[in-house]
């Protein structure tokens, strides 16, 4: 499949055909947007603009989730319309995040990725206590609290435990690396999340470990394709396994109060 037809397959799938559970999806002829039915912030992850309606449509959708009360991201993408739709979202408030690398790789037979020998034992989590280490990990690396990240990973695995995966890397008894991957509904595609590891534990091929047992549950549940947005950190590994970038992504956050 040639990069063109990987990324429209992306942009219908994951982007336009996307849904989540906790979210309501609502279709407009401009956007589809994910309204949360629970204590976190909504999505709009597919849009429809020109230059000529995208400054009316984002005020409408600011509007529309400050009625609700609901901050929410606008999930955009390098190749979205119109070309200068990020100044655009600046002019009218949102707040732009840091740039990652969509990467996407197709797991055919070829792919060393499946047959990489683990680094370390890894563990499947299935468990309450397993995704508190989880989200504990979590804290410690990144100087924060995950408590939203905790409700959420419990929520979505109590209510379809083939949708979520999630694996952690023990040692002495402390997880040190932890990753999941949520296996979209109807559609070809393992999404990739996490991946963070301690400091004092990288090095090991903790990441790399990770990888393979998640690319290995997508081919075993039926999926053709992995896609994650990564990191600059990521970004050299997943190289080196094959994966490859359709596309800048940016997280663009709503103000915290509209701008009309």
């Amino acid at each position: 499949m040639s990069r063109d037809e990987l990324r429209a397959l992306f942009h219908t799938q994951l982007r336009y055909g996307a849904q989540s559970y906790g979210y309501l999806r609502e279709e407009t002829p401009h956007v589809v947007r994910h309204v949360s039915t629970t204590r976190e912030r909504g999505y709009i992850l597919w849009s429809n603009l020109d230059e000529n309606n995208a400054s009316r449509v984002i005020k409408d959708e600011l509007e529309y989730f400050s009625r609700l009360n609901q901050p929410f991201e606008w999930k955009l993408y390098s190749y979205d319309k119109p070309d200068n739709l990020m100044d655009i979202l600046k002019q009218e408030g949102f707040t732009i995040v840091e740039p990652e690398a969509l990467m996407v790789i197709e797991l055919d037979s070829e792919r060393p990725l499946l047959y990489q020998p683990s680094h370390a034992r890894v563990t499947e989590i299935s468990t309450q206590k397993g995704i508190q280490d989880i989200i504990d990990l979590e804290n410690a690396i990144w100087n924060k609290r995950h408590a939203g990240l905790g409700e959420r990973l419990i929520r979505d695995k109590q209510r379809d435990p083939n949708a979520l995966y999630l694996y952690g890397i023990y040692e002495d008894e402390q997880m040190v690396s932890a990753a999941w991957m949520y296996i979209e509904p109807h559609s070809s595609f393992g999404s990739l999340w996490g991946g963070s590891t301690l400091p004092g534990y990288r090095g090991k091929g903790h990441y790399t470990s990770l990888l393979e047992v998640r690319a290995k549950k997508a081919v075993e549940t039926g999926r053709s394709f992995l896609t994650v947005d990564a990191s600059s950190m990521s970004i050299p590994i997943l190289h080196k396994f094959g994966f490859y970038c359709l596309a800048l992504s940016y997280g663009c956050q709503s103000p915290s109060r509209p701008i009309y």
